[in-house]
């Protein structure tokens, strides 16, 4: 069994976070994900719409994610691969090469993101009182 981590905030779920979730699974037969708590997310400076046990709450509901754990800190990266006996590390290509410190644990793919979304986008639009059409 492959086993496939991936780590996001997942604040204002959208298409390209389930398009990133279900590329991730579709590389192994078992996907962790780990969900940025409020305390990691505060340390650098973001905040979120949500809540994390909201966000967290929302990424277990998909089907093809098999475990939801926090994300605590930058660190605890090489300990959940090892808890987890992960195989692939799984990420968006906008951390390329950040997180190559891995490959001595397990594979790392950098996968593209999806075009013309993300929660920054997002916020901007409702900041600036657009509605969101795509």
């Amino acid at each position: 069994m492959k086993r496939v981590i991936t780590y996001g905030t997942f604040d204002l779920f959208h298409i390209g976070h389930l398009n990133m979730l279900s590329r991730a699974r579709a590389l192994g037969d078992f996907l962790v994900v780990a969900v940025s708590t409020d305390e990691f997310n505060t340390g650098k400076h973001k905040q979120c719409v949500y809540p994390y046990s909201h966000r967290a709450q929302i990424v277990e509901a998909i089907r093809f994610v098999d475990l939801v754990i926090p994300e605590n800190n930058w660190e605890q990266k090489i300990e959940d691969v090892k808890k987890h006996s992960i195989d692939l590390f799984v990420i968006g290509q906008d951390w390329e090469g950040k997180f190559d410190f891995l490959k001595d644990y397990c594979e790392v793919v950098y996968l593209p993101r999806t075009r013309n979304i993300s929660t920054t986008s997002i916020k901007n639009t409702l900041k600036n009182g657009r509605s969101i059409s795509r």
